[in-house]
């Protein structure tokens, strides 16, 4: 994630007319070669292995946490008990503990007009925040069903045991990874909470997959696939160490305004590379999202002659009709995954410098609600049974 933040902050003034000028003052990480190479590469003024250095730098307003899921909690706090804004990315942290931690640091912030972000990032793909506005309007009228999915197929038993693995590190697997993004966009489309986890299945199909070498296991992105720097047991035997996270997560919902809901999330649909889906239907339409198709929505009108309905698609590039394209290409241009953190660093800017977001940002106690109903989902499934979702 950090070629993908560090790409949003080193262009979002650019194509932003932004309050304030984005300063990309320092970057840290644990190898001061690799850091240093990242940090020249991507226009950050210097590297650091000690991230507390930037914490101490006055010069600096906003921190943005990059990092595995289990250190969240900690850089996090710090940073705000230090007078820092925060992003953070998602999920907010990898057990509800941290979460509420941070949820709790936050509010305390707050008081002192510090502020918070989480980097749920399909929210600014113009497609989703123009649903969210066709939902707000009323188009679909009462909301029936929500149907997402997020499907990725990169976890097969070949991929080493990255950092994502490991429960210690990731607090879980496809399902904080993945449900994450899926649960925000439901909430943030519909405007409803999830209020009950029906019922839910956790499953690992791969508990034992190769081990890399060294420094080569922190990497935890999924072009890692096929990492050749395996340790080994003899020449033809690579070692092996044991998966601790679920490969896969499915589970039944209710929302607040009566809808019912299901989510799925895996890394082991075979042809699915990047299916980020989520469908809605409700009295008077339906729109159909698909960020494998990430620049079009589509669209049922109910409301039209029955000789007349059917799916249509909406192209969301146009300027002055669809969320953020204004700052973009011309129609039918397309934008890529990288214009959403773009969008989402200038909303960032934009609030820190008084300015209303395009469309809302989640901040800690947004992203403590998505971290209940992922800690209600594990809880369904494991107990077998329907569970409340709190946010005590």
């Amino acid at each position: 994630m950090g070629r993908a933040h560090s790409t949003a902050w080193l262009n979002t003034a650019k194509f932003f007319d932004l309050p304030r000028e984005p300063v990309m003052s320092g970057v840290a990480a644990r190898d001061a070669m690799g850091v240093a190479a990242f940090a020249r590469r991507y226009g950050w003024g210097r590297s650091t292995t000690d991230w507390r250095d930037l914490l101490a730098d006055p010069s600096i307003d906003l921190i943005d946490v990059a990092t595995p899921n289990h250190v969240h909690a900690e850089q996090s706090i710090a940073a705000l008990e230090a007078g820092k804004h925060v992003a953070c990315e998602k999920p907010l942290a990898g057990t509800l503990a941290d979460a509420k931690a941070m949820r709790d640091a936050a509010r305390k912030a707050a008081r002192k007009g510090v502020k918070t972000f989480v980097w749920f990032n399909y929210r600014r793909c113009p497609a989703v925040a123009y649903a969210r506005e066709l939902v707000a309007a009323g188009r679909l009228g009462r909301i029936f069903h929500v149907r997402a999915a997020y499907l990725q197929d990169w976890g097969g038993p070949e991929t080493p045991l990255l950092w994502r693995f490991n429960s210690a590190e990731a607090g879980s697997g496809a399902h904080g990874d993945l449900n994450a993004h899926i649960i925000d966009m439901a909430r943030f489309i519909t405007g409803e909470e999830i209020i009950e986890v029906a019922g839910a299945i956790e499953h690992t199909f791969i508990t034992q997959r190769p081990l890399l070498s060294g420094a080569d296991r922190t990497k935890g992105g999924i072009r890692s696939r096929g990492a050749t720097k395996r340790a080994r047991t003899s020449a033809a035997r690579p070692a092996t160490g044991r998966s601790t996270v679920d490969d896969c997560v499915l589970f039944l919902a209710r929302m607040s305004g009566g809808a019912v809901a299901s989510f799925e999330a895996t890394r082991l649909a075979t042809g699915n590379q990047n299916r980020n889906r989520i469908e809605i239907n409700g009295e008077h339409g339906s729109i159909l999202f698909d960020f494998e198709r990430m620049n079009e929505l589509q669209w049922w009108d109910h409301q039209l002659p029955v000789a007349e309905r059917g799916w249509s698609r909406i192209m969301c590039t146009t300027p002055g009709a669809h969320p953020y394209v204004d700052a973009y290409w011309p129609p039918a241009h397309g934008l890529g995954y990288e214009h959403g953190f773009i969008s989402q660093a200038a909303d960032i800017v934009k609030v820190l410098g008084g300015v209303a977001p395009v469309a809302p940002l989640a901040d800690f106690e947004d992203a403590y609600r998505t971290q209940c109903v992922l800690e209600a989902a594990v809880e369904s499934a494991r107990k077998r049974r329907p569970v409340a979702v709190g946010q005590d």
